[in-house]
């Protein structure tokens, strides 16, 4: 059965442990738009779900359950519901119409993705949120991205997205299942899509920011990558050695003994005007030695071996001097790596995080990459911090 529902002021949380994809979003309906007051003004649903489901059928019971009422929604690599940590399970988020107004776009093939397309897709979301009323654009709304999270085409796809954006904020998350590096999906309306994206922008009278975090701590050795495929992100050499055989030296250890959890705590990065930003390791592929990233990769880049801070410690004082600065929160979407997930339950730091999600409101999927403002990242903590306090939007 699922969990009672968290009634919030303007939004609600509804999360099922279901497997049956019936019983599941049955569950969730009936947590999200009850005959409570509140929940009778909820006109948006945004999911995150495991694909453990049979994703065909769930899809469907969804349109069934929930009708002309938009739905969006990604697999995942896990989830964060209201007690922090879970796997397995559906988590949604309904968003009431008092506060929000909230429209999504598919981008059913993002490879053929151009700016003309982006620059559509945001005048359209532009003038539906328009429509609504809630609050003016300008300063009032941002835009979430629900990407394939293995298509290869998310730098392209959110740096051309970011042109047309008009310096709308960004975030978002691409999509992951379960770890198994098989096939991810984002849903649409009744139907999961692979090699495809959902725009969402949201306007609201609510103060928001858009955040993104990491805990890079300190900068070691350099791998150059000297032989790599960037269309697959597969390094073949770094400095002149096979990549996995190098990557291992550098951690004095063997390359069958590489794996996620290796990968999560040994992270590499590139600087890009004089910042770090992650380019993780996503697998070994042991015919060959190479590796493969979750981002982008060329020859001649410079890797830099990363030794890893407090995994919490920026992500609680940003969310902390958010809730001084603009109210406490009404919900905290988020988009965090499954490689930081990896790091904290190696670390045996579970509880630790969930106590942290719990104080700030956090609800959202863990992912297979980050995006800001048009960037891709990794290892990376991303969302939007939403005030419960309304403001004055006249």
């Amino acid at each position: 059965m699922g969990s009672p529902f968290m009634t919030l002021n303007k939004t609600i949380t509804a999360v099922t442990r279901s497997l049956d994809p019936i019983v599941a979003t049955n569950e969730l309906k009936s947590q999200l738009l009850g005959h409570d007051s509140i929940q009778s003004n909820i006109r948006f649903v945004l999911f995150f779900c495991s694909t453990i489901y049979d994703l065909t059928a769930l899809g469907q019971s969804m349109a069934n359950s929930f009708g002309d009422l938009p739905v969006v929604g990604c697999t995942t690599s896990g989830e964060i519901t209201e007690q922090g940590y879970e796997q397995h399970c559906i988590v949604a988020i309904g968003f009431c119409e008092q506060h929000f107004s909230i429209n999504a776009q598919l981008v059913g093939a993002i490879d053929n993705f151009d700016i003309e397309s982006a620059q559509s897709t945001i005048n359209k979301l532009t003038e539906q949120c328009k429509s609504k009323s809630v609050a003016p654009i300008a300063n009032n709304t941002f835009i979430l991205t629900l990407l394939d999270g293995l298509s290869f085409q998310e730098e392209q796809f959110l740096n051309i997205l970011n042109s047309a954006s008009g310096g709308i904020p960004h975030f978002g998350g691409s999509a992951g299942d379960d770890t198994n590096l098989t096939k991810t999906f984002v849903y649409y309306q009744g139907k999961f899509y692979s090699q495809a994206a959902v725009v969402v922008m949201v306007n609201t009278d609510l103060p928001f920011e858009v955040l993104s975090i990491n805990h890079i701590d300190k900068a070691g050795e350099k791998l150059v990558v000297t032989e790599s495929d960037p269309v697959t992100r597969t390094v073949y050499e770094l400095n002149a050695e096979p990549a996995a055989v190098e990557y291992a030296r550098l951690l004095g250890m063997a390359v069958e003994d590489l794996n996620p959890d290796v990968f999560s705590i040994n992270p590499l990065a590139v600087m890009v005007g004089g910042n770090y930003f992650f380019r993780s390791i996503q697998k070994v592929n042991q015919q060959d030695q190479s590796l493969t990233f979750y981002c982008a990769v060329d020859n001649g880049i410079v890797l830099t071996a990363i030794e890893l801070g407090d995994v919490f410690n920026n992500l609680d004082k940003k969310l902390s001097q958010f809730n001084q600065d603009i109210g406490a929160p009404e919900i905290t979407l988020a988009c965090d790596c499954i490689l930081r997930r990896l790091e904290i339950e190696q670390s045996q730091l579970n509880s630790t995080a969930n106590k942290l999600f719990i104080k700030h409101k956090v609800i959202g999927f863990n992912t297979y990459g980050e995006h800001q403002n048009g960037v891709h990242l990794n290892q990376t903590f991303t969302g939007v911090f939403i005030s419960g306090e309304p403001k004055n939007v006249n």
